[in-house]
């Protein structure tokens, strides 16, 4: 479903990623892992297409999207939920996702959505800016989905939020993938998240992977030392 082969991403002069490759099926969950600064985060946005590429391909369904504008890559089915959320705090929860319908074509949130996130319907004008964290993390996958994409990128969603509401956001990822049919690929420093949603565990260190292993064959202790500062 989403194939990155042989991805360079530099700064100027310095080289972030290294000729990185790693395939995503139809329906998996796969966990990109790292500590901060190993590419993770530029990784995403290079999918993404919110930085450019000097190297590789990037395909979706079969289709390279690689030269795609990040407004096109979206429209092509692939949706994006940043680091920091980054909702639109002065709207209402129900604005803000409709600002994900325009790729999608539908006219009104989808019902299914707020059966995802039950939070999401009791609040909806609320302003984001006075939800929680964990109810902002809600929110930000519930505007990805309603671009009705084929593959979800999250970039680091555990990120100063509380346990409970963890475990729960993991339950809700599953669900996506299993009624939607979607591929997900979650950035993620937390280990036990990281296990308990993904079907595949990759490690990037330095800006090249170094650890790509199917969930029931990961060896905890090996992937906790990466981790470690």
């Amino acid at each position: 479903m989403l194939d990155v082969e042989n991805l360079h991403v530099a700064y100027g002069q310095s080289e972030a990623l290294h000729g990185m490759s790693f395939g995503v099926a139809p329906g998996e969950i796969i966990a990109i892992m790292g500590r901060n600064g190993m590419g993770k985060t530029t990784l995403m946005k290079a999918m993404m297409g919110v930085m450019p590429s000097t190297q590789g391909a990037i395909r979706l369904g079969g289709e390279d999207i690689g030269g795609l504008k990040s407004h096109q890559r979206v429209r092509k089915g692939l949706a994006y939920v940043p680091q920091g959320r980054m909702i639109f705090s002065t709207m209402t929860v129900k604005e803000n996702i409709e600002t994900g319908l325009i790729a999608g074509g539908d006219r009104d949130v989808p019902a299914d959505i707020y059966e995802l996130f039950p939070v999401l319907l009791e609040m909806k004008g609320r302003r984001g800016g006075n939800l929680s964290g964990g109810q902002q993390q809600q929110l930000a996958i519930a505007r990805a989905l309603a671009t009705k994409p084929k593959v979800l990128l999250l970039d680091e969603p555990t990120e100063g939020i509380q346990p409970s509401i963890i475990r729960e956001m993991g339950r809700t990822l599953r669900r996506i993938r299993d009624e939607r049919g979607l591929s997900i690929v979650v950035s993620e420093q937390v280990l036990s998240f990281a296990l308990d949603v993904a079907d595949r565990v990759l490690v990037v260190e330095n800006g090249e992977i170094v650890h790509d292993e199917p969930r029931a064959a990961v060896d905890e202790a090996k992937v906790a030392r990466y981790l470690s500062v």
